[in-house]
């Protein structure tokens, strides 16, 4: 075994020479095998223990072994401790998710605190098979389909070329001591009642099942590529970029036989998960929205329209003192006396400094709120039915701005100005307000 691991090694990752290595050791028996090989390999390896505390003394046993084994060897040995359970309640996981989390967290902070380079677990292929028919059973993609990634960023997994059995028998062979977890034993969790259950009469049925697997993986990740690749060049002519928002053309999109593959392709790493929800969104009624935990799907007329939420709470106000010149927080407003106002648009008002009460108020638009618009002779309406007049969209109003005196409307940012402030005949000072 361990000339077929240095051949693979060479063959599929030789940028793992001459780097730190940081091992995580849970002291079971793929992780001893696994340090074992890279540490008779004259790896620079260091080990990494996490004790979850979920198991009593039984982890605290487990952590014992791994200082033991490292004090023995001469190699180096992070350690850490996690309630992992008072983690899981906090943030309302599940025990395995958290311990995951907490785990490559903390190995994350060791690459960069301690200067290593990657982190290395000792998934092998049976793992891949359970996790392969775990993401079959709750329903998935083809991404879900492809298997374990053998290198993800600084995550190394050399193991997966080499099944349990050989690690094992390399374990005996080579007197290699190890911790058995107990929790292996049950089936509450679904990986073991398909390690203990299923994968049994899958290989009984074909004892050549792995490397069948394998096969079969290795074909799925050439289709999951294929399928990149196209996805990327219709992601061209579908979705324009601007700013945060992403806008994809439903004129376009409507023309693909496959669109809604496309939309999960595109979608899915935003966290979306309502994928009912987002096919119906391309024939629904503009506003309909879709939320993932951090983003917004919106449609509008031909659009869909994807961008992050705005976690900014509503009621924000930011105030503008007197002779202040600039405001940088939440847009650009640059402020000036002048007496030229000849450049007047959207973008520039002037308006009657004599008629404002400071300091200014910068808000987001509510429901009720009232201005007299420019140019219409003192008539009052409602900011809403502003909005609806110019075909703004859901998007747009909720980036809308209004510029505020004493409660009452002086701009619209950006949109129109009121009635009320603008210049006149007899006007001393005239303020420049101009959105950059």
């Amino acid at each position: 075994m361990i000339q077929k691991f240095i051949n693979h090694i060479n063959q599929n990752f030789p940028f793992l020479n001459d780097k730190k290595l940081l091992l995580a050791t849970s002291g079971g028996l793929d992780s001893m095998v696994m340090v074992d090989l890279f540490h008779k390999s004259n790896f620079e390896i260091a080990m990494a223990h996490c004790n979850f505390q979920l198991r009593g003394m039984e982890s605290f046993g487990d952590q014992n072994f791994v200082q033991d084994y490292s004090e023995i060897n001469k190699i180096k040995l992070f350690l850490t401790q996690f309630d992992t359970e008072a983690f899981s309640k906090d943030y309302r996981l599940s025990t395995q998710v958290a311990a995951r989390e907490l785990r490559y967290n903390w190995f994350y902070e060791l690459l960069e605190t301690k200067n290593y380079d990657y982190i290395l677990t000792a998934h092998h292929a049976d793992d891949n098979l359970e996790t392969f028919i775990i993401h079959l059973v709750r329903g998935t993609g083809l991404e879900g389909l492809t298997g374990i990634p053998a290198h993800n960023d600084k995550i190394i997994r050399p193991f997966l070329i080499f099944s349990r059995q050989e690690i094992e028998e390399y374990a005996n062979q080579n007197n290699i001591k190890w911790r058995e977890d107990s929790s292996n034993a049950s089936d509450k969790y679904l990986r073991n009642k398909i390690r203990h259950n299923l994968v049994p009469i899958l290989k009984e049925l074909n004892p050549d099942l792995l490397s069948s697997f394998h096969k079969t993986q290795s074909h799925l990740q050439e289709s999951q590529t294929m399928v990149e690749d196209a996805s990327i060049m219709v992601y061209q002519q579908v979705a324009k970029e601007k700013g945060e928002k992403i806008y994809f053309d439903l004129n376009q999109l409507r023309k693909l036989p496959n669109y809604k593959s496309y939309l999960y392709h595109w979608l899915v790493e935003y966290g979306f998960s309502a994928w009912d929800d987002i096919y119906d969104l391309v024939e629904s009624q503009s506003g309909k929205q879709v939320f993932s935990k951090e983003f917004k799907l919106l449609k509008d007329r031909d659009f869909l329209i994807l961008y992050p939420i705005n976690f900014e709470d509503e009621d924000e106000e930011y105030f503008i003192n007197k002779n202040q010149k600039e405001v940088k927080v939440p847009i650009n407003l640059a402020f000036s006396r002048v007496n030229d106002f000849s450049d007047v648009s959207n973008e520039v008002i002037f308006v009657d400094e004599d008629k404002l009460w400071f300091p200014l108020v910068l808000r987001r638009w509510q429901t009720g709120d009232i201005f007299q618009p420019f140019g219409m002779n003192g008539k009052s309406k409602k900011v809403s039915k502003f909005f609806k007049d110019e075909k703004l969209s859901l998007i747009e109003k909720e980036n809308a701005w209004l510029l505020c005196t004493d409660n009452q409307i002086i701009w619209i940012v950006g949109l129109r100005q009121d009635e009320r402030f603008k210049i006149k005949n007899t006007t001393k000072t005239t303020l420049k307000i101009q959105l950059e």
